[in-house]
Order: structure tokens, then C-alpha cells, then sequence
């Protein structure tokens, strides 16, 4: 259905059926499209139900029945990698990617800070940063050059 139907509408176009009706007709004659109604009737003669379905919701995190042995490891090694614990994973024959590993981390409240507050990371390996221009001194500050012509 492409969009949700009230339930008394629902309930009409079952009882439409039950009282003789085509699922196209009743689709007809409650102005929804046929599609909608077969299906519509199809999940009551299937479940006995006319109630939509759950629609979304969260699906379970293919690490769900690993949290004890995570929280163990990251317990015993604090600084440990995604990468690590994906070869870590792979060797009790799950194959998982880092990601799912980040997600089901981040769930169970752990998150990674590179230092402390006040105390932010520097330029890269340690490096002092490269000092800013002078003005006027970059390249595209000098004069155009003209064409003769």
C-alpha cells in the first residue's frame, strides 16, 4: 500500500468481502487501488488480521549475542582497533566489517576520544604547522601579464 488506510476503511473493505465483493470491486467502490485492496485481503485471509503491518523498526545487530565477550576484550585492552577486533572476530569465523563493530561499540556506550579536552592533536607526526603567507606573496597576487597584439 503506498500509504497507510484508517481502520475503519479497512474494516469496510473486509466487510465488502466477506459480503460478497471482489477485492477489486470493493477497491472500486471505496476509491483505493486494487493493488491495495488485494493486498489488503490477502493479509486477512492470511493472518486473520486487517491491522497494518509493522512498518521500520530496528533490525538486530548481527553482534547481539557477542556484547559479554566485547565488553571483556575492551576491559583487557582498552586501546584496541576495529581492525583489530575484526581479525579477532574472523578468527571465531565471524565475518563482520568494522563498521557493524563501530555501531554495535557505539550501542553499548563506548566512544573514542583521540585526547583529552585541552590537550587537542597537532599537525601530523608532530610537525609544527607551516607559517601563513606574507601578503601580496602568494602567486596569484602578481600582476596579469599583458598580451601584445
Amino acid at each position: 500500500m503506498g500509504y497507510g488506510h484508517s481502520m475503519d476503511l479497512r474494516q469496510r473493505i473486509i466487510g465488502a468481502v466477506q459480503a460478497g465483493a471482489s477485492a477489486r470491486q470493493a477497491a472500486r467502490r471505496f476509491q483505493v487501488s486494487p493493488a491495495s485492496a488485494i493486498k489488503l485481503v490477502a493479509r486477512w485471509r492470511r493472518t486473520g488480521s486487517y491491522a497494518p503491518g509493522q512498518v521500520g523498526g530496528q533490525k538486530k545487530r548481527r553482534l547481539a549475542n557477542h556484547q559479554d565477550w566485547l565488553r571483556e576484550v575492551i576491559t583487557r585492552t582498552p586501546d584496541i582497533t576495529l581492525a583489530e577486533l575484526q581479525t579477532q572476530l574472523a578468527a571465531q569465523d565471524i565475518a563482520i566489517s568494522q563498521t557493524a563493530i563501530h555501531t554495535t561499540l557505539r550501542a553499548l556506550g563506548y566512544r573514542y576520544k583521540k585526547n583529552d579536552p585541552g590537550r587537542r592533536a597537532g599537525a601530523p607526526g608532530g610537525r609544527r604547522a607551516a607559517p601563513a603567507l606574507a601578503p601580496g606573496a602568494a602567486a596569484n597576487d602578481a600582476p596579469a601579464p599583458r598580451l601584445s597584439g
